[in-house]
């Protein structure tokens, strides 16, 4: 069942419409733009954000004649949050997006995917790969055994992070969720504005090398330390218009942080259903790797994070921006810009 709501206004010409799609087993409010009868390109976001931050890119393609579609993933926004953490699994949420790719006529799309995204994206197409032509990862590679401590940590960069000072280098803070989930929840909670304005700042070119602050989340009591909660901060609008922003901390304000932290506590699940894909997790179809190259966690640049990626990705094209993780905000029209080259390139 699809139910219509209100429009969501945009200072460009095409408006997104907000539609809720309903199973017995979940609901996934999503956005949509462009001509019904257009191609299908689905957008997935990932931690802590909503269908919105893909504004710029659904008008864009959109505009391109595209149908575009972006749903809230489960645990965000106006889409199911339950309250067991072991409901958050990816496997779970593979298949919220393919009954809502059902619902919207099942026709192979191009799924682009972001952080978390990517993890849903890259595994729905390596368990159904007959729901897409083509595959756009930005700014986390994919992990054919599935995303989790186990599968990254092993990548991390040695160099920059001795195994005797940093066990779990850049990826400490998903340590922290598994070992103090309630606090890392609570201090994200504390100031909910604070928390999503800090989290979304554009890269710094200075960190490039540098131990990332995501490091030493644990010495630290947590990610903001013992003061348990943000530092006043302002939200940046080169990344989010001020109205989405506000849309996306109305959003955390029904259900805090704990549905989309949630996330970080499947590990075992995760590679478990990573490990039934067909072909050993391999994407036959066309992928396209967005890297931000001061991306402190996330990039592949000068290490082996995106070694399976390229293992498992026979035709794969990587293109690296000057941006840090929140490349689709931070490089809004440089992201649309490389979509549209790769989906010429490879006549999608």
């Amino acid at each position: 069942m699809t139910d219509r709501l209100q429009p969501i206004s945009s200072e460009a010409e095409l408006s997104l419409d907000q539609r809720t799609f309903s199973s017995p087993r979940q609901t996934t409010r999503y956005i949509e733009c462009g001509p019904a009868d257009g191609p299908l390109m689905i957008f997935v976001h990932g931690w802590p954000s909503i269908s919105l931050m893909w504004r710029a890119q659904m008008e864009a393609f959109a505009a391109d004649g595209w149908h575009c579609v972006a749903p809230d993933l489960r645990g965000y926004g106006g889409s199911s949050t339950p309250a067991a953490n072991d409901a958050y699994t990816i496997e779970e949420i593979v298949t919220d997006m393919a009954e809502l790719h059902d619902d919207l006529g099942g026709k192979p799309a191009i799924w682009v995917g972001h952080d978390w995204g990517c993890v849903v994206v890259g595994e729905l197409v390596a368990h159904q790969p007959k729901r897409s032509r083509g595959v756009v990862l930005t700014s986390l590679a994919y992990q054919p055994d599935g995303h989790a401590l186990r599968t990254v940590v092993p990548l991390v960069d040695r160099t920059i992070y001795p195994v005797d000072q940093y066990p779990d280098g850049q990826w400490d803070y998903y340590r922290y969720y598994n070992t103090h989930f309630e606090a890392a929840v609570a201090d994200l909670d504390a100031d909910l504005a604070a928390s999503l304005a800090s989290i979304f700042r554009p890269g710094d070119p200075a960190g490039i090398g540098k131990v990332s602050p995501n490091a030493m989340v644990t010495r630290n009591g947590g990610r903001f330390g013992a003061a348990h909660r943000a530092p006043p901060t302002e939200p940046d609008s080169a990344l989010w218009p001020p109205a989405d922003f506000d849309v996306l901390v109305q959003t955390f304000k029904a259900h805090g942080f704990r549905p989309s932290c949630a996330w970080y506590m499947n590990d075992d699940a995760n590679i478990a259903y990573a490990r039934k894909a067909l072909n050993g997790g391999r994407l036959s179809q066309p992928v396209l790797f967005v890297n931000g190259d001061f991306d402190q966690i996330c990039s592949i640049t000068g290490n082996r994070q995106g070694d399976p990626m390229r293992a498992t990705c026979p035709d794969l094209t990587v293109t690296s921006m000057p941006a840090g993780h929140w490349l689709p905000l931070e490089r809004k029209a440089e992201h649309i810009e490389a979509i549209r080259t790769w989906l010429r390139s490879k006549k999608l």
